[in-house]
């Protein structure tokens, strides 16, 4: 009878347990903001269209005007999709902003390396920039943000001179007005990551190899197990930031390796999500309390 008794406890507590994930979930799939993007050519190379997928707000009003968020998504320059960056585009959407995420060519599909990457990561914000009066967006407010290498996208939009389309209308500046970073691939240098793509080059590539006065505000989410991204480069960054002015705010996340932003649990996305949220609230892009907590 103890027996039976202790085991049926158990079998409850389980059950517990599992109506409380199953209630949970179904709590996010009701109150989740689904929201679906509508597709702009922002580059043609040849025969090879490079997309922006957009999601607006669901009270858009052709007659507003919006701030934006322009994410790059991970995958080394090699490989990738705008759909890592789905959740937090409709996130963003939800609260008000136009949210995009970007295609950009990468090595496996394209045959091409980092440096055409840079290029169309510039070429994507200069077109929402040049572009802003139809796509309803305030140019002044433009924040680009990326995991890994589309972290090094959205900081080498943010930092570096050059590496631009000559066939582009220069003159409209492709230098976003805030920067969002989760383990950004920002050294290139010698021993860093990317280093053997780009030797004799790296210093035209690598963002904190260009710090200057005028840097964008920037936020950094990183794990404290990176094994790609030391946490003393991101540091290093953020010491040059501030020498020159500009704010960074660093965010660790204890235990926790590359890209885990992206991987499950889901509590990861939910935490860097909220900071991103606040961050951008401090820089009016945003406004009222976060609701991602409400929504997952």
């Amino acid at each position: 009878m103890i027996l039976l008794s202790s085991l049926f406890r158990f079998r409850l507590f389980l059950l517990i347990i599992f109506s409380l994930i199953l209630n949970k979930n179904s709590f996010s799939q009701q109150n989740k903001i689904i929201i679906t993007a509508e597709k702009v050519v922002y580059k043609k190379i040849d025969s090879t269209l490079l997309n922006l997928h957009v999601y607006k707000p669901l009270n858009f009003h052709k007659d507003s005007i919006y701030n934006c968020i322009v994410f790059f998504h991970g995958g080394g320059w090699n490989n990738g999709s705008p759909r890592m960056f789905k959740r937090q585009s409709m996130y963003f959407a939800s609260r008000g902003m136009i949210a995009i995420a970007a295609e950009y060519r990468i090595k496996n599909k394209h045959n091409t390396t980092p440096f055409e990457a840079v290029e169309d990561a510039k070429s994507a914000i200069r077109y929402v920039r040049e572009n802003a009066k139809e796509l309803n967006i305030n140019p002044n407010m433009i924040v680009a943000g990326g995991g890994s290498a589309g972290g090094h996208l959205a900081a080498a939009c943010g930092n570096i001179e050059g590496l631009d389309n000559p066939k582009e209308n220069l003159k409209i500046s492709s230098v976003p007005n805030a920067l969002v970073l989760l383990n950004p691939v920002i050294d290139n240098g010698p021993n860093a990551f990317g280093y053997q793509r780009f030797r004799n080059r790296y210093k035209e590539i690598s963002p904190i190899h260009n710090i200057s006065k005028g840097a964008p505000p920037t936020i950094i989410l990183i794990g404290t197990k990176d094994k790609i991204i030391p946490i003393s480069t991101v540091k290093n960054y953020q010491t040059n930031m501030k020498t020159v002015g500009s704010r960074c705010e660093l965010v660790l996340y204890k235990d926790v390796g590359h890209a885990f932003f992206a991987k499950p649990p889901l509590k990861y996305f939910i935490e860097t999500t909220l900071e991103i949220d606040l961050f951008l609230n401090s820089l009016s892009y945003i406004s009222g309390s976060p609701t991602i907590n409400k929504q997952y």
